[in-house]
């Protein structure tokens, strides 16, 4: 057989082959994006490059940013049902977050994959959040409230962080550091909304359901919200799954706190407990301004309550996480941290802790916590949908099919918004030429969120941190476990948890 006859042969046979084949290089060089930019396929839009990307979806949306000067729409195809704007220009994270706040609620489907939080402040809008907000900013500018919280934090670390740490450094032992961060977060976070210590930070590790069932409420939290809508309803229909983890998640998480609000009721009928010394106490005596009796007033308590121990546990066990990471890989950064804190020791003498006056001279340290927060914000992104059409800094325009996506782990990372060395943990770029703390407007510098969604609790996290800073740097040093990763990867959650948590090993110095 000729070379030509073989030829007529094999396009014979194989007509479907080649026309696949024909077709699949047409789409692609058609539709294939140049710019690094991810190709949107006909019907399936930008769906393959999230999956393929899902594992390490912060980075990846740094990337994409980087390419599309800081805004970028993901059209509605199949398994997306609505265009996103993904955004970190600070013009427009000004305008929605702040200048046309209103427009820009949690919306439904917020509402929907967060139910498990209720009608707390993290998924409240309009009323609601503003009541909540007002009755918690009370709460936590109360000087007696302050005052408990800082008292409560020194015993929590004498007591618990301190000798746990010098027993890992004379044992030799590794220890995952995130893991122990989270449980001094969730034992002081507990001891200032419920006024009860869950000794989750003990020696032995104990297993605490309540803080169990946070971390799979999480991740389930995650899956709900990458998953598309009919597989989430098949699961919730036949009650297995992750539905089935989350059930069981939230019959925990309400036994519990249906337990702290009984034992908190006995100890004000037997008057045991000081008013504004915890957020409960002070919720419950004021019924009469919530306006809800009864079973009412019992959800009014679980959903706030448990919003506030989200808050407060995760966020600031996050940003502990990342910033003892940074500092093993920054020994220089560490010195002089080490420095200033010996050089303005607390008042009342050696061994004692520093008030939050003393705390707040701590400017380096203020500097490098910021530049850590700034890489790494426990709260990686914001979702916002769209009330009404609207027009942003930009020129993108939105409406109430869009859902607007404010990757804050991003926008430290651009090179427009912070310079060159945006991806440099640099303390340095926070201080003045005379040393003073440089302030960042809001809609850069965005952990926090922004006006009027900023967090409440930014001093008390600050101050928290700075105490666990002071009472562990002089102490000791943490040094990275052989073997562990480079650069942890981040966890695709909520909140801004490493995946694998952070393995070092202590030493006295």
């Amino acid at each position: 057989m000729d070379a030509v006859s073989w030829v007529r042969g094999f396009l014979g046979g194989n007509m479907e082959i080649m026309a696949s084949l024909a077709c699949f290089l047409f789409l692609f060089f058609r539709f294939r994006r140049w710019d690094g930019l991810p190709t949107s396929w006909p019907v399936i839009g930008v769906l393959p490059a999230l999956c393929v990307n899902t594992g390490r979806m912060h980075d990846w949306l740094t990337e994409l940013l980087h390419a599309a000067g800081m805004s970028y729409v993901m059209r509605r195809r199949w398994g997306l049902p609505v265009d996103v704007l993904v955004t970190a220009d600070p013009a427009n994270v000004a305008h929605v977050l702040s200048a046309n706040f209103d427009n820009y609620p949690k919306g439904a489907r917020y509402n929907t994959v967060f139910s498990v939080l209720g009608d707390g402040i993290f998924n409240a809008d309009g009323e609601s959040w503003s009541f909540q907000r007002r009755k918690a900013h009370a709460l936590l500018s109360d000087a007696g409230f302050r005052a408990a919280v800082a008292a409560n934090t020194a015993g929590k670390l004498d007591e618990g962080l301190v000798p746990l740490l010098d027993g890992l450094a004379t044992s030799g032992t590794t220890v995952d550091l995130q893991d122990v961060f989270m449980r001094l977060t969730f034992d002081l976070t507990a001891m200032f909304v419920f006024g009860i210590d869950p000794g989750c930070l003990a020696a032995d590790f104990p297993h605490v359901p309540f803080a169990a069932a946070i971390d799979d409420t999480e991740e389930v939290l995650v899956y709900r919200y990458v998953t598309p809508v009919p597989w989430v309803k098949l699961q919730s229909y036949l009650n297995i799954g992750h539905r089935q983890k989350m059930s069981k998640a939230r019959r925990v998480l309400d036994a519990s706190i249906a337990e702290l609000v009984s034992l908190r009721r006995q100890r004000a009928a037997n008057s045991t407990c000081e008013a504004g010394t915890d957020l409960l106490t002070s919720y419950m005596a004021c019924q009469a301004e919530v306006g809800k009796v009864g079973a009412e007033f019992d959800r009014f308590l679980r959903d706030t309550t448990l919003n506030l121990v989200f808050a407060g546990r995760d966020t600031t066990s996050s940003a502990l996480s990342w910033f003892f990471w940074l500092l093993s890989n920054h020994p220089d950064v560490e010195a002089k941290i080490l420095a200033e804190l010996l050089e303005n020791p607390p008042a009342s003498g050696a061994g004692h802790h520093r008030t939050t006056a003393e705390l707040t001279r701590l400017v380096y340290l203020h500097a490098a916590l910021s530049e850590s927060l700034r890489l790494y914000p426990p709260l990686p992104f914001q979702y916002k949908s769209v009330a009404g059409p609207d027009t942003l800094p930009s020129g993108a325009t939105v409406g109430p099919s869009s859902v607007v996506i404010i990757p804050f782990y991003s926008m430290g990372r651009m090179e427009a918004v912070w310079g060159k060395d945006c991806l440099e943990f640099r303390p340095e770029r926070w201080l003045t030429a005379e040393g003073r703390f440089r302030h960042e407007p809001s809609h850069k510098f965005v952990a926090f969120n922004m006006r009027p969604r900023t967090c409440l609790g930014k001093d008390l996290a600050y101050a928290q941190m700075k105490a666990v800073v002071a009472a562990v740097v002089p102490r000791f040093q943490l040094e990275v476990a052989a073997g562990a990763a480079a650069r942890p990867k981040p966890k695709l959650s909520p909140i801004l948890h490493m995946k694998d948590g952070l393995e070092v090993r202590v030493h006295k110095r």
